[in-house]
């Protein structure tokens, strides 16, 4: 999962949401310098990504783009995933988006000291380009991958993956919406933390 995907899955407390998103760039043990809640984010983040890389409904979105993207596949479809999160938010969240994002950005500037180097760099680009709600339109796609790869060592496919999506667009969000239902069961029942409406009707395992 990608952004939105973590700080949503981490509930209301605001330590656990700290931990959630800065779980990438806190490697090993390193999590044993934080706080009781930021520890619980962290290793939060850790579960999502193992038991998305598990799934087989997410295998199979990964399939459409493995020719290019090989071990970043994942990235990508982390980041439709969260594209389809912002276009059904109501299917999934009471709160409404915007509130959502405003909290999210003041949650992070709060407890600026507390995040690893990295994402002190990032985060005033994060804010001030509303990087989160991007992920709601195509073109905020393909601004948010053009920006990746020029900056990481994620493969320069921009085109490629953008076409993909578009073309297997109701594949991609019906595999979303298959999957996504029993990640939150997971995330709930795994760490106590209440998320959205009651989707047990939707969860597919």
């Amino acid at each position: 999962m990608n952004y939105l995907a973590h700080i949503f899955l981490s509930g209301d407390n605001e330590d656990v949401i700290i931990g959630n998103f800065i779980g990438d760039y806190v490697k090993g043990f390193e999590f044993s310098k934080y706080s009781e809640f930021v520890k619980k984010g962290i290793i939060l983040h850790r579960h999502i990504d193992t038991y998305t890389d598990k799934n087989m409904i997410v295998r199979l979105s990964k399939s459409r783009i493995v020719s290019r993207y090989r071990k970043y596949s994942g990235i990508i479809i982390d980041i439709f995933y969260d594209h389809f999160l912002i276009l059904l938010w109501n299917e999934f969240s009471y709160c409404p988006l915007d509130e959502f994002v405003e909290r999210t950005h003041g949650i992070l500037e709060k407890h600026f000291d507390v995040l690893p180097e990295g994402i002190r760099f990032f985060l005033p680009s994060f804010i001030r380009t509303n990087w989160i709600q991007k992920y709601a339109t195509i073109e905020g796609l393909r601004e948010i991958l053009t920006r990746m790869s020029s900056r990481t060592t994620l493969p320069d496919e921009t085109d490629y993956a953008i076409h993909t999506l578009t073309t297997e667009y109701d594949k991609f969000r019906t595999e979303f919406q298959t999957f996504f239902p029993s990640l939150m069961s997971y995330v709930s029942k795994t760490f106590g933390i209440q998320l959205g409406p009651d989707l047990s009707q939707k969860i597919a395992y």
